[in-house]
């Protein structure tokens, strides 16, 4: 209840000055027909995409929050990163928005949660092939999500040895959304909608908004410091601890450049990267001894946030 009453108060701005779904050419054939079906529902209705993209980031806050406790990334039972999740999406207003990369991270939950299953099997083929499949349908909401496949390849070093028979069926696994896609589309004769898939195709822009650069150099100097701090204890772990942190280290740097492969540049696909650094946000707060200095950080991120919002233009 606290976490949910934290969103409204950090979300309020946005709640406020809704926005409708982001379409900019990089969506795929999946996110194009749902979004098509809500607007038949409710029109372009600026408020409900709104209100259902932060009710997702809420219910993603607490899918991850089960997912660490689960497998004790922390001392204790924790919402630190929870909170993270959603004080660092509040930085910046397009990671507010109903996109492909709000429904992408919810799946990429799911992705996380394969990939901490990775150490402990005997045999992953049947969590390689979840994972790749998830990918996969990734792709069908973003298509350059499917670059993701980097994180899997990765995940599967970090975590076992290699097997080449677990990277050929995570990579089936990645094609079998695309292939059923394919088989609807031929069996429905609607195979012409194949030409308007987008094509992965990299791009390095020019960034001049003040607001993305802020939000992009505190959430990565909340990670980077993370990253260090978490160095302190880093031997001291579970051998399952370490791998799945160095995992989720990876997730970030393959999140942050996976924007740059899009149709077009958008800052609102970075906040792929904001749903893995919140971890690492969470354990700046964590591991910091002193309470006073730790609630003086969190109000001064807080801070910086309200005034991004409703101060600034």
């Amino acid at each position: 209840m606290l976490l949910f009453i934290y969103t409204l108060f950090v979300k309020f701005y946005y709640l406020l000055n809704p926005s409708v779904y982001l379409a900019d050419g990089s969506e795929g054939l999946v996110y194009s027909a749902l979004t098509a079906w809500l607007e038949s529902l409710v029109g372009k209705s600026p408020i409900f995409f709104t209100t259902l993209a932060i009710l997702l980031q809420f219910l993603q806050a607490l899918l991850l929050t089960r997912i660490i406790n689960n497998h004790r990334l922390f001392a204790k039972d924790t919402y630190l990163p929870a909170m993270c999740f959603l004080l660092f999406t509040s930085l910046l207003e397009s990671w507010n928005v109903f996109s492909p990369a709000v429904l992408v991270n919810t799946i990429m939950l799911w992705i996380f949660s394969g990939i901490t299953d990775l150490y402990m099997r005997t045999s992953a083929r049947d969590v390689a092939f979840n994972i790749g499949f998830a990918l996969g349908i990734c792709g069908l909401f973003y298509f350059p999500a499917i670059l993701f496949v980097a994180l899997l390849f990765i995940s599967l070093l970090i975590m076992r040895a290699f097997r080449l028979a677990e990277w050929i069926i995570g990579l089936m696994g990645l094609l079998c959304p695309f292939y059923l896609l394919g088989t609807w589309l031929f069996l429905t004769n609607r195979w012409d909608a194949i030409e308007t898939l987008p094509r992965v195709s990299f791009h390095l822009p020019m960034i001049t908004n003040y607001k993305v650069w802020g939000a992009f150099v505190v959430s990565l100097l909340f990670f980077v410091t993370g990253w260090v701090m978490l160095q302190r204890t880093f031997n001291k772990m579970l051998i399952q601890g370490r791998k799945i942190w160095s995992a989720m280290a990876v997730y970030v740097v393959v999140a942050i450049f996976i924007p740059f492969f899009s149709a077009s540049f958008t800052p609102a696909y970075w906040v792929l990267a904001i749903l893995p650094l919140s971890l690492f946000a969470g354990n700046v707060f964590w591991t910091i001894t002193n309470n006073t200095f730790a609630n003086a950080l969190h109000f001064l991120v807080l801070a910086y946030v309200i005034i991004m919002q409703y101060f600034s233009h």
